[in-house]
């Protein structure tokens, strides 16, 4: 987890880079047709055909439509804040989702996971500082593109059942797509060294989801879930060794809030699901929802 959640901020990283000097639509394009190289095997070993049926397509369009206006998003953002400054906005996005699935899928959040919540929201203000200068497009971007990334996540839920390859070979594509009909309207050349980099963006990705998807498999998401957080280290250090950005206090006390919140919702949520209440363990597990705080 540690190792996957580097090489994503890692990717991140170059992809602030490149959007400097390249259109987002660009990036997207020559970024999924790198991955899409690497899946070609796996795609043709599991049968192509095989891969691509579905029977829930438009929640799979659903999806894809979330995960590009988020990719495109972030490199917005990222284009006009400092890297450790989007990730930090980021970092709210499983308040976003726990917060969201009450409206969207039902479940129950208890006052202690909303107090959390409220708490990391706090946080939240405080790195974007409404009332100064920095809520500008790039911060709204970000905030932005954290919330979009959450809502991606809830729709994923939904297509738990579907298997990782064809969920990665949908929203490859579907990004690919999106960038490819606006990459015309957009193009720089692109000299053969930063095209290379922009290849390595798909690669980096993949082996990112590929060692994260594996820290789920070998350990419990308890134990490896919290890493994930490790990403604001490298987002820092990455900061400051490429373009000499140190935050200030505002954004490393927000950062502090969210990261505590978000570390208690999950926590509570792991509690909640070893040990239901029993008085409502058969009403909550009859409509697969949570059993409230207690």
């Amino acid at each position: 987890m540690v190792l996957g959640m580097s090489l994503f901020t890692l990717n991140d990283a170059m992809g602030k880079w490149l959007v400097e000097i390249y259109p987002v639509p660009m990036i997207l394009a020559v970024r999924s047709a790198a991955s899409l190289l690497i899946l070609a095997p796996l795609i043709l070993r599991a049968g192509p055909v095989r891969v691509m049926r579905t029977d829930k397509p438009i929640a799979h369009l659903v999806r894809v439509v979330l995960m590009i206006a988020e990719v495109a998003l972030f490199y917005l953002s990222v284009r006009v804040l400092p890297l450790a400054d989007v990730m930090t906005i980021y970092m709210a996005a499983p308040l976003f989702v726990t917060a969201l699935s009450v409206p969207l899928l039902g479940e129950k959040v208890g006052a202690r996971r909303w107090c959390a919540i409220a708490v990391g929201f706090a946080g939240v203000l405080m790195v974007l500082r409404p009332t100064g200068d920095i809520l500008g497009f790039g911060a709204l971007a970000a905030l932005g593109g954290s919330f979009t990334f959450a809502l991606m996540l809830i729709s994923t839920r939904s297509l738990r059942g579907t298997g990782g390859l064809t969920l990665l070979v949908f929203q490859t594509l579907g990004v690919g797509a999106a960038g490819a009909v606006a990459m015309p309207f957009y193009w720089t050349p692109p000299t053969w060294p930063h095209l290379g980099l922009l290849g390595v963006l798909g690669l980096v990705a993949l082996a990112a989801h590929a060692l994260v998807n594996r820290s789920l498999k070998i350990s419990p998401a308890a134990v490896v879930v919290p890493y994930q957080y490790t990403s604001l280290v490298w987002a820092l250090a990455l900061g400051w060794i490429i373009w000499g950005d140190v935050p200030d206090l505002w954004i490393a006390a927000g950062a502090a809030l969210i990261v505590a919140s978000g570390l208690f919702v999950f926590h509570r949520e792991q509690q909640l699901a070893a040990a239901p209440d029993l008085s409502s363990e058969a009403g909550a597990a009859s409509q697969g929802r949570r059993s409230p705080d207690r």
